[in-house]
């Protein structure tokens, strides 16, 4: 039998890990990922990688809780395997801070992480200027090492890895029967999606290798995250922005802001600004779409669209937008009905 020639357009961590899960679920399929940005030049790249969800109000809960979990435990068994260096996936505590009681004290992902708890008075004393925290374990993901790896499981498994810009779906028929479109924001484009826009972000990876704890404040808008080879600052919200140079103001801002939380990163050095664009919409696209053009039909998998859940989410997102690829698979291996004479 032919294999199905399988087109994954975008090589962030959706493009990568989507060719890596159906390489891994849907055999008799030959994989190519397709993109004109790969490691390091992509939104993955600069993305702070910490596992704590935000909410997509267009999506059940449950559905979000389960895409959490099913990532969760597939980064924490690569952090506990001997690939977790090469990864760069390690577990990280610390905290999550409140300058007023939140209406939600225990979210929905409480149970998924480790020892979610409340914090003590005297933890609390360690921030002035806020009434309410959260202590927990999770994961973090360190994308400039973690797509590379990615990336070269997709290889190991035969998937082939092509540099070229799309700028029409159809342009892959007929060389592919099916394509999953992991383009992120050129999904504007490549899917006439007007509902995805970007959300500047911008951050400072800084060397401050005494900073062993997270922090996050409550609002999600700052941030302290000790990685295995620095310390990510954060960060901006800028909807509808489009501009990746780094702004010396916002840098200024988020700098101090970080440390009115942790006043020993006054001592931290090797300043370096970054950049990222997050595909934001109300809720992630994942969803088969049959595109029909002068009686040529082409099958797609939308899987795009996860703002800046995209690390807490990405492994969930992969496994239900294999589920959806493997119909199709299913329905074109299935047998042509016979005509009855």
């Amino acid at each position: 039998m032919d294999p199905v020639r399988v087109a994954v357009v975008g090589a962030g961590v959706m493009g990568l890990s989507t060719a890596l899960c159906i390489s891994e679920l849907v055999p008799g399929c030959s994989i190519t990922v397709i993109s004109d940005k790969f490691t390091p030049e992509t939104t993955s790249d600069v993305a702070a990688g910490i596992l704590i969800p935000h909410v997509y109000p267009d999506t059940p809960i449950h559905k979000q809780k389960q895409w959490f979990r099913e990532t969760f435990d597939h980064l924490s068994a690569i952090a506990n395997s001997a690939e977790a260096g090469e990864a760069a996936v390690h577990l990280v505590s610390g905290w999550q801070v409140f300058q007023s009681i939140p209406t939600e004290q225990v979210p929905f992902w409480a149970d998924v992480v480790l020892g979610f708890r409340t914090m003590t008075e005297a933890e609390l004393k360690k921030f002035p200027h806020h009434v309410f925290g959260q202590a927990f374990t999770t994961l973090k993901c360190e994308g400039s090492a973690y797509l590379p790896w990615l990336e070269k499981r997709v290889k190991e498994r035969g998937g082939m890895i092509l540099t070229r810009r799309i700028e029409d779906l159809w342009e892959l028929h007929p060389s592919f029967d099916i394509v999953v479109n992991c383009s992120g924001l050129g999904s504007r484009q490549l899917a006439g999606d007007l509902e995805i826009f970007p959300v500047r972000g911008q951050l400072l990876k800084v060397q401050a290798p005494w900073v062993k704890h997270f922090i996050r404040d409550g609002s999600g808008l700052t941030y302290i995250y000790p990685g295995a080879s620095n310390v990510t600052l954060g960060g901006s919200r800028q909807k509808g922005d489009w501009n990746l140079s780094p702004d010396a103001e916002i840098s200024r801002d988020i700098l101090s802001r970080c440390c009115a939380l942790e006043p020993s990163l006054h001592g931290a050095w090797d300043i370096k600004e970054t950049v990222g664009l997050r595909p934001y919409r109300a809720g992630v696209r994942l969803q088969k779409e049959l595109l029909a053009r002068d009686g040529r039909r082409l099958p797609v998998v939308h899987h795009y669209g996860h703002g800046s859940g995209g690390f807490s989410m990405h492994w969930g997102t992969a496994l239900e937008a294999t589920r959806l690829l493997k119909e199709y698979v299913q329905a074109l291996r299935a047998p042509a009905p016979k005509s009855k004479m």
